[in-house]
């Protein structure tokens, strides 16, 4: 085994000890927060699971397009659900450093420019906030307002709002390919081509597309809740809503594991005006479990796409 071999393996070993680490302490901690809940195990859980780590693989999909597209190479459909989701997975190791690394090593063994590979990471993580935020938002204002609810959720939503203005900056081609190049003349002594990024039309319509990943764990949300509640079927959409919302302020949250205890608290806040605070607090207990499930199943498919490639003969 060649040195350059060697020392890929050592690294990759390491970080999914340190991921396995981070995976298992936020099991143990979900599963002792919730053993004593008389929760049952049922379909409805079973499908929440299965769309959560649906929604990831559904990103993947999508983000190896996006690559796929700007730098007009070819990148197979297993081949971008099996990087995505170890990247996935590193979100255990706080701050995004770890995800978007394994996508930069990833393109430099395709031989894909990393410079284009960390700007379709930008680009991801955008659309995912964008479509987590703005849609959300609107939907609880809009169930608020016919709740008469009464109590000030503008305030409550301002700072996600407040968020999504840089966010914007992105969206428009010449602003974000002048940002990057700021950057870029240091790193790159030379300007970034113009091509590695999204026309307004373009960035438009994968921000649709990435709305399908949002809108499948804001279903496998409400799966958790009708797993072991009975909430009015009005409460469904709203609910669906403040989860998204919740994962969205838990990405924000980038030195935080997976956005661990953000996210809860956020689903407590914003779930408790459908249901008593107490079976609030369960609901994003129980979300967060599910969830940690879901990146096991995530895991699994990951190990299945690399034992496949090794099999065809190819670099893991």
């Amino acid at each position: 085994m060649s040195s350059k071999r060697l020392l890929r393996t050592a690294i990759t070993v390491v970080i999914l000890a340190v991921v396995a680490y981070f995976f298992g302490r936020g099991l143990v901690q979900n599963w002792n927060a919730v053993r004593d809940i008389d929760v049952v195990v049922n379909a409805w859980s079973v499908g929440a699971v299965l769309l959560f780590a649906l929604a990831v693989v559904c990103s993947g999909v999508l983000w190896g397009a996006m690559v796929a597209s700007l730098g007009k190479v070819h990148v197979g459909l297993l081949e971008s659900i099996r990087v995505h989701c170890a990247s996935w997975l590193l979100k255990y190791v706080p701050g995004q450093v770890g995800s978007v690394a394994n996508k930069v090593v990833w393109s430099t063994e395709r031989g894909i420019s990393k410079t284009l590979v960390i700007i379709s990471f930008v680009y991801e993580n955008v659309f995912l906030l964008l479509g987590s935020i703005v849609p959300s938002v609107v939907i609880l204002l809009f169930a608020d307002a016919f709740s008469g609810a009464g109590d000030d959720l503008w305030g409550r939503l301002l700072p996600a709002l407040i968020a999504v203005v840089p966010l914007l900056l992105v969206m428009d081609r010449r602003l974000f390919r002048w940002g990057v190049n700021l950057v870029g003349r240091r790193a790159l002594k030379r300007d970034v081509p113009p091509e590695y990024f999204l026309s307004r039309t373009g960035a438009l319509r994968y921000q649709l597309a990435f709305l399908l990943p949002r809108v499948i764990n804001g279903v496998g949300f409400v799966m958790v809740v009708v797993s072991f509640l009975d909430v009015p079927a009005t409460a469904y959409v709203p609910l669906a809503a403040a989860y998204v919302l919740a994962g969205a302020v838990g990405i924000l949250a980038v030195f935080v594991p997976s956005g661990l205890g953000v996210r809860e608290g956020i689903i407590v806040v914003l779930a408790s005006r459908y249901m008593p605070v107490e079976q609030a607090i369960v609901l994003s207990l129980l979300a967060r479990l599910y969830s940690t499930v879901a990146d096991a199943v995530v895991a699994g498919i990951y190990a299945l796409l690399r034992a496949r490639r090794h099999q065809e003969g190819r670099p893991s």
